[in-house]
């Protein structure tokens, strides 16, 4: 079952944006990193950033609303015939010190706080490791776009970036290009993410940020991915879904799989092909579902002929 975002920030589904807002200043401010020390709070502060960063967006709640968590991230059908027929997917940057940053202004979000009953709480500026403490840079995030096929098979992607490297002085500092390694696993999904940690600037004083590639899906001509499954929008006439057919669909790794579809295909219809999904990232050696949806073309118009036979053949 999907995460409830609403759950998240303690409200019903019933909330407007100023109960929205109202509940993250708060949970945000209790739950916050420096402020609260359980193991947990880190991952407490991010759900709470992401289910801000969703709700308070009418596009992102009114997707959410309708179609759940899976809908939001995996995406929603557009239109049959389409290039691509379907939504791009929600994925959450991963930086909620960004959304809290964003959402009480300012480049140092921990120069003033609320405490729960209204008073102002000042923390110094640093956190409460105190001043003159090393600092390291926000993280820095960057898409990495593969295709399904990258991600069914697996790959090596070599990132190129350029950062500032210190001299030997310790004081200044040079830009320099470096190669970044990535190993794709098969079955990876959109949102994973790789981390390359103290790759970004140097400089006096600072720790140099971490670099993270977050995996984007590519548009793909004929599947639309769903977690380990694949999805295939096939068209095929009237007539066929009312006596049967064969489906023709060409795999990601180039086989051509002829689905025979004895049953009547109603709009809602879906033919579950198992094991032609994409494989799993625990153990690549299984697969996901091919699910087949179908588009029902009507015909524009009907002889009487054959109008009658219709009749006959159906009302009788």
């Amino acid at each position: 079952m999907g995460q409830d975002y609403y759950a998240v920030l303690e409200l019903g589904r019933g909330a407007k944006d100023a109960d929205i807002k109202k509940a993250y200043r708060k949970l945000s401010l209790k739950y916050h990193p420096l402020k609260c020390k359980e193991p947990w709070a880190p991952k407490k502060f991010k759900q709470l950033a992401e289910a801000y960063d969703v709700l308070s967006d009418p596009m992102k709640k009114g997707i959410y609303d309708k179609f759940g968590e899976e809908g939001l991230k995996g995406g929603i059908p557009l239109e049959f015939g389409a290039e691509n027929p379907w939504s791009t997917g929600y994925v959450f940057h991963n930086k909620p010190e960004k959304v809290f940053r964003e959402f009480f202004g300012g480049d140092n979000p921990f120069a003033e706080f609320f405490a729960e009953d209204g008073s102002e709480l000042v923390v110094p500026f640093g956190g409460l490791q105190g001043r003159g403490a090393m600092k390291q840079d926000p993280p820095i995030v960057r898409n990495l776009y593969l295709s399904l096929e990258d991600l069914f098979y697996g790959c090596t992607k070599k990132m190129k970036i350029s950062h500032r490297v210190l001299n030997e002085d310790g004081l200044t500092s040079t830009i320099r290009d470096k190669i970044l390694t990535i190993d794709v696993q098969p079955g990876w999904k959109q949102g994973t993410s790789v981390t390359f940690e103290k790759e970004g600037d140097q400089g006096p004083n600072v720790i140099p940020a971490d670099i993270t590639f977050v995996v984007q899906e590519k548009p793909h001509p004929r599947f639309r991915r769903v977690n380990d499954d694949l999805i295939y929008i096939s068209t095929i006439p009237l007539g066929k879904a009312l006596v049967g057919c064969s489906v023709a669909v060409r795999t990601l790794d180039g086989r051509l799989l002829n689905i025979p579809i004895n049953d009547i295909v109603d709009p809602q219809y879906c033919k579950v092909v198992p094991g032609e999904g994409m494989p799993l990232a625990q153990d690549p050696r299984s697969k996901g579902n091919l699910l087949i949806y179908f588009n029902i073309c009507f015909p524009k118009k009907l002889t009487p002929e054959k109008k009658i036979l219709l009749r006959n053949a159906l009302l009788s």
